[in-house]
């Protein structure tokens, strides 16, 4: 007997919506992060991507536990000398508070070619209205 081994032909590629409205960040950073690796699906493969695609609404309104909003970083480098730059939460979220959910999904995947390929299927959104609506996405409830 041989080991099932889905090709590109078999695998389906579903839509999801997830409302990230007033729920906590990391709630929906886990569940996003396994419907993009489509750990979720029981043709899952660690080698191949079989997940599916996500879209996250209401990216504004996402909480932080804790004190969080005041004490977390987010950092990053120039790749200048002296380069590095910090940034608190609560300062993220008034410039781009897209960027809090799309960092926290990232980091919950693969950091590889593939981890990439899988972090282009998710679409983020400040508030409720997205254009994929031609993609018939399903609603998708976070606990």
């Amino acid at each position: 007997m041989r080991t099932f081994t889905p090709s590109a032909d078999t695998i389906e590629r579903q839509w999801h919506v997830i409302d990230a409205g007033d729920k906590v960040l990391g709630r929906i950073a886990t569940v996003a992060a396994k419907l993009l690796q489509g750990k979720h699906k029981p043709i899952y493969t660690p080698f191949l991507d079989t997940g599916d695609h996500v879209i996250v609404i209401n990216a504004a309104q996402v909480k932080l536990t804790g004190r969080k909003e005041e004490q977390k970083l987010y950092r990053y480098h120039s790749g200048y000398e002296g380069g590095l730059r910090e940034e608190r939460a609560k300062d993220v979220r008034k410039k781009s508070p897209i960027r809090l959910v799309e960092e926290a999904i990232r980091g919950m995947l693969p950091k590889s070619k593939l981890g990439n390929a899988m972090y282009r299927k998710l679409k983020v959104y400040r508030g409720a209205d997205h254009p994929h609506t031609a993609q018939k996405p399903t609603q998708f409830k976070v606990a």
